[in-house]
């Protein structure tokens, strides 16, 4: 099965539910909480970007990966 595209914030997220994943059930989102889940993508990837705007290392390697990991928590936290 070719893997299809959606938007994070589209209701049509739950296509990609088709293989093993933990989570088998989706949710709809309000309105307000698909703002909130594109605000907080956007903000880590505002901070990400101005990481690797600023050169590579092992400080800013993780920096990054802690980011990633913020947001999947904050995405988690409005999408439950």
């Amino acid at each position: 099965m070719e893997a299809k595209e959606v938007a994070s914030e589209g209701d049509q997220r739950t296509l990609n539910n088709q293989d093993n994943t933990v989570r088998h059930n989706y949710r709809q989102l309000t309105d307000e909480e698909k703002l909130q889940m594109v605000r907080l993508k956007d903000a880590g990837l505002d901070f990400i970007n101005e990481c690797r705007h600023i050169g590579t290392s092992r400080e800013l390697s993780l920096a990054i990966t802690k980011a990633e990991e913020a947001v999947m928590w904050a995405v988690k936290h409005v999408t439950k």
